[in-house]
């Protein structure tokens, strides 16, 4: 019988009982073991994108970019997301590591993009946070009395960071409590929506759509875009609903089948929201129509929140389940979304990228303690902070979000190319999945990096001007630029040193994967062996 390796490199020794083997401490991070499934890891996914939000956030502008094309600019930004969804699935198969494109890009590339790439990962998490916990504030406060609690910002910011600290909790009890919270939580959203579709086909179909558009083939036509600034504008947009996936992923070592699922879990969640997404707005687009004023999509003090706008024309008294179904969506969020940043930052940490305190895991949630409370903490101080210098910073800081979604994405693509470069040759699958694919999807979310830059250079570009440009530009390159002083101060500890010397982390390490409860590890075929690598 074989010894396997511990967390530090060491060896956790043979273990025995009446079947030849013995309790003893996992090889992998200490994270719970086989706790999801596809179902689940799927839902966690599907969550984290938060659909309705996301829906309710872009809909009306990527309308008012298009118009009738909003359909296939939610098909055409469809693409690149699910060729990265295939890269990290690869990489995931061979390397299933929770700190996903920390790990995978510095397996890759070295430390120095490593470091960086789950930096990425880190602070476009805390930012969304922000940004998911006021949503959650003011539409609560919609739902109560005659609303106009949800105008009060102090209000709202407090209900926030009560939002924040309750997401923090739950997901610091367990993956468990999370994944049953989530299977509520998504259901009420998928209720809503399918609410929203089968009301406008009803109301469509007996006259009652007065301002509504005739569907017509032409909303699918790729080429049939009017301006090439609104195309890539209305793409950009539609980027960002998709993001959130790859939260499957950074639960890979707590899943039942770590190389199989998570990858799945992505691919299908990808798959769910480009139907989800097309399907409501084909919806409101027949319902509503793109006129330019009443409840047209293109009436431009309707782009803010769409929903808000045809919730009582459409629904009439179950309006607010539509509100319901935005405030369940940022909250479900905001819980999934603290899930991937914990888990990075432990792998970070595990690996000598970061302090050795986010490297602990609680004894009995089998939770990354330490990291979870951690981004608790960074979303709410810089939720408040930004809430204290101006809404208006808040507001430009998450249109800056993309820039960082698309860094990290991106340098998980090019990761995968790199890592696999050896076996492209091998056969078509291995071509076009390992390859093709992946490197297709990085290079077009490295023109969305920087076409998204341009767009934010103009001062005109969202609700700021800091040092003479665009604020989203400044804090977007900002919050990059500050991941590049935190590595260099890091890198000056000494406890820091085998990770940039390029020891704690390489091409050639083996990946902290954990054993089941008796020091069994998972087959490649899903089976259980007694030791030895899968």
């Amino acid at each position: 019988m074989t010894s396997q390796p511990d967390a530090t490199g060491g060896s956790a020794g043979p273990r025995r009982s009446h079947n030849g083997l013995v309790p003893g401490p996992p090889t992998g991070k200490g994270l719970a073991i086989a706790k999801l499934g596809l179902w689940g890891s799927t839902v966690i996914g599907l969550a984290s994108t938060a659909p309705v939000y996301s829906l309710v956030a872009t809909l009306g502008f990527v309308v008012a970019a298009v118009g009738a094309q909003a359909p296939i600019a939610f098909i055409i930004a469809f693409v690149p997301m699910l060729f990265i969804a295939f890269a990290y699935r690869e990489l995931n198969n061979r390397v299933p590591d929770c700190g996903t494109t920390f790990t995978w890009a510095t397996k890759a590339f070295g430390p120095i993009l490593g470091w960086m790439g789950g930096w990425g990962v880190a602070i476009a998490g805390i930012i969304v946070l922000a940004n998911l916990s006021q949503v959650a504030g003011t539409y609560l406060w919609l739902l109560i009395g005659d609303g106009s609690l949800a105008d009060n910002p102090w209000v709202v910011t407090a209900t926030g960071v009560v939002f924040i600290a309750a997401m923090t909790y739950v997901s610091y009890r367990g993956v468990e409590l999370g994944e049953r919270i989530q299977n509520i939580l998504l259901i009420i959203q998928y209720v809503a929506l399918a609410l929203f579709v089968v009301a406008a086909i009803w109301k469509i179909s007996t006259g009652q759509a007065e301002t509504g558009a005739t569907p017509e083939l032409s909303w699918f036509n790729p080429f049939a875009f009017e301006s090439y600034s609104g195309f890539i504008e209305a793409v950009l947009l539609c980027l960002f609903i998709y993001w959130g996936w790859d939260t499957c992923l950074a639960l890979n070592e707590e899943t039942k089948d770590p190389k199989r699922i998570p990858g799945r879990a992505a691919v299908l969640t990808c798959i769910v929201l480009v139907g989800t997404y097309v399907a409501v707005t084909v919806a409101a687009m027949a319902y509503a129509g793109l006129g330019d004023s009443g409840v047209g999509l293109g009436n431009p003090d309707n782009q803010d929140d769409i929903f808000l706008v045809l919730r009582d024309p459409l629904l009439g008294p179950l309006g607010f389940v539509l509100v319901i179904a935005v405030l369940v969506s940022a909250v479900s969020s905001t819980q999934t979304t603290i899930l991937p940043t914990a888990r990075g930052t432990l792998a970070m940490a595990v690996y000598k990228a970061l302090p050795h305190a986010f490297e602990n895991v609680h004894p009995k949630f089998k939770t990354p303690s330490f990291s979870t409370l951690m981004m608790g903490i960074a979303a709410t101080v810089y939720y408040v902070g930004m809430t204290l210098i101006s809404d208006n910073i808040l507001q430009d800081s998450i249109l800056s979000l993309g820039l960082a979604i698309a860094f990290y994405y991106a340098i998980t693509g090019f990761a995968c190319v790199w890592f696999f470069r050896r076996e492209l040759t091998r056969s078509a699958r291995d071509l076009w999945f390992k390859g093709i694919f992946p490197l297709l999807g990085a290079l077009m979310l490295t023109y969305a990096f920087v076409q998204s830059l341009i767009d934010m250079w103009d001062v005109d570009y969202g609700y700021t001007t800091l040092l003479g440009v665009g604020g989203a530009f400044v804090i977007g390159v900002g919050s990059l630029l500050l991941g590049v002083v935190l590595m260099v101060v890091w890198s000056r500890f000494g406890e820091a040193r085998p990770f940039f010397r390029g020891e704690a982390l390489n091409e050639d390490t083996e990946v902290l994967v954990p054993e089941d409860e008796y020091g069994l590890e998972r087959s490649v075929d899903g089976g259980l062996t007694s030791g030895g690598a899968w």
